[in-house]
């Protein structure tokens, strides 16, 4: 059964700490690839500053280079709040072969409790979660059933955030080597985040 990683979030904008968790965990998990997928309305997070049809190219830049990593629209095209149990789902429909990791930071981890649908999810996939910067970690504290779905990959501690980023540029300040080339470019000629195109 062939495994599949996916990374779901807001990516405004996606940044080289996103990339380096994916590689992270397809790399301990033998994942044959990670699926970048937009949300349309994150319920955990704020509400995203460009729109997703621009977050999803800014994906699909940051992914070209690495044949391992795949952009998925399937939130940004069903609209509305992007609740995972959702999407996994559909996904569980179209492709009942994949066995599907869902990589998150560890600090996710521990809100993994209120999650929608979270019982039925553990069911249907894995999560794979990953150490970061300032983030505790309290998986004993979880419910078996979600202790027994959740597997730590280390990765680079890299403490870059999509916040940092965007305070970053509306301030003026440089985020090259935050982001990948190709995003900076885009954000750049776009002439989002209030930089001027």
């Amino acid at each position: 059964m062939s495994r599949v990683g996916i990374m779901g979030g807001a990516f405004d904008p996606v940044h080289l700490g996103h990339l380096l968790a994916a590689e992270a965990a397809r790399e301990q998990y033998g994942l044959e690839e990670v699926w970048f997928m937009p949300s349309h309305i994150p319920p955990h997070k704020h509400q995203a500053g460009v729109s997703g049809k621009q977050r999803l190219e800014m994906v699909e830049a940051a992914t070209r280079a690495n044949p391992a990593f795949k952009p998925l629209d399937i939130e940004l095209r069903r609209g509305g709040v992007s609740y995972t149990v959702d999407t996994i789902r559909e996904l569980r429909r179209e492709h009942p072969d994949l066995d599907l990791y869902f990589i998150i930071g560890a600090d996710m981890v521990n809100y993994l409790p209120k999650w929608e649908g979270i019982e039925e999810l553990t069911g249907m996939l894995k999560f794979i979660g990953l150490q970061r910067p300032g983030s505790f970690l309290e998986l004993d504290a979880l419910p078996d059933h979600i202790q027994q779905a959740v597997h730590l990959a280390d990765m680079p501690l890299v403490d870059i955030s999509s916040s940092l980023v965007r305070k970053r540029l509306a301030s003026g300040k440089s985020v090259r080597y935050m982001v990948p080339d190709e995003v900076h470019e885009y954000i750049v000629r776009s002439g989002l985040y209030g930089l001027q195109p």
